[in-house]
């Protein structure tokens, strides 16, 4: 046989012989509460006996080694913190949904790609940057509802002054206030009739189900008449551009193409952006 097929097995023949030679080792754990340590067979782990807890708090010493625990220490007693966590996870889930829907983010949004469709630029500016665009001029506009839900709702609910139901009205309420101002009272009469309820004009009597979606009619009724608004020059230039071209009998050739530069610097000249973001800004004023 070759030496060198020889090596695994010899090796493996000398590990199993140490093994059986060295002595056994035992290892027992006592208490000593006056060192509870390891080490060896002396010294133990063990801080309380078996069986010895007598209340909630005698549960938190028990007799285990290794073990990991997450103390959630600013709860106010209301609201377990495993669970707070997993409520905060849901919220951040659908804060864009939150976002999109109470807040000004629908009527900006819309208001700006109407701009880049009538500016005939097709992905200038692309979506990245309206979106950018839309969400800080949304956190601007709602800074003062921002402003309010924390201090009258998230700060007193962490030092324990009001409870879970009572933070959820406090939250809300600024965000009721904000929709009610930009809602048109014929969509709240709508979905009123709708649901079955009689409203007496107070804004209080109004249910959040039904405030929401009658906000996001009246959101999109305005974004759209802006738009309208937005697209009256440039369909004039589109007008002239092709009156021009037909009138030379260059009917082959789109009108668009020619128009997009006059477009553009038409609104240049007239410093169309601050004019279209200032005007959709002061609309909710």
């Amino acid at each position: 046989m070759n030496l060198k097929h020889m090596v695994k097995p010899l090796c493996l023949l000398l590990l199993v012989g140490i093994l059986c030679i060295y002595p056994k080792v035992s290892a027992r754990a006592v208490t000593n509460v006056d060192s509870p340590l390891t080490g060896d067979t002396v010294d133990s782990t063990t801080r309380t006996d078996a069986g010895s807890a007598e209340t909630p708090d005698d549960l938190n010493e028990i007799n285990i080694a290794n073990q990991v625990t997450i103390t959630y220490e600013d709860s106010n007693g209301q609201l377990a913190g495993p669970l707070r966590i997993f409520l905060t996870l849901t919220l951040i889930t659908i804060a864009p949904m939150l976002i999109i829907m109470l807040t000004s983010f629908t009527r900006v949004i819309i208001v700006l790609h109407f701009t880049r469709t009538a500016l005939s630029t097709q992905t200038a500016p692309p979506n990245q940057i309206l979106i950018g665009i839309s969400l800080f001029l949304t956190f601007f506009i709602m800074q003062p509802t921002f402003t309010a839900v924390y201090q009258d709702a998230i700060i007193p609910f962490e030092e324990g002054q009001i409870e879970q139901e009572e933070f959820v009205e406090t939250a809300i309420g600024p965000f009721r206030t904000f929709m009610y101002g930009q809602t048109e009272r014929k969509d709240v009469l709508l979905f009123m009739e709708i649901a079955g309820e009689e409203w007496d004009g107070v804004l209080d009597n109004i249910p959040t189900t039904v405030l929401i979606p009658a906000f996001i009619i009246s959101e999109l009724r305005t974004a759209f008449i802006i738009g309208f608004l937005i697209y009256i020059p440039f369909i004039i230039i589109d007008m002239v551009v092709a009156s021009a071209l037909m009138s030379m009998g260059m009917m082959m050739l789109p009108p668009t193409t020619i128009s997009m530069p006059f477009k553009i610097l038409l609104f240049v000249l007239a410093d169309g952006w601050n004019l279209v973001i200032a005007g959709v800004v002061k609309t909710f004023y």
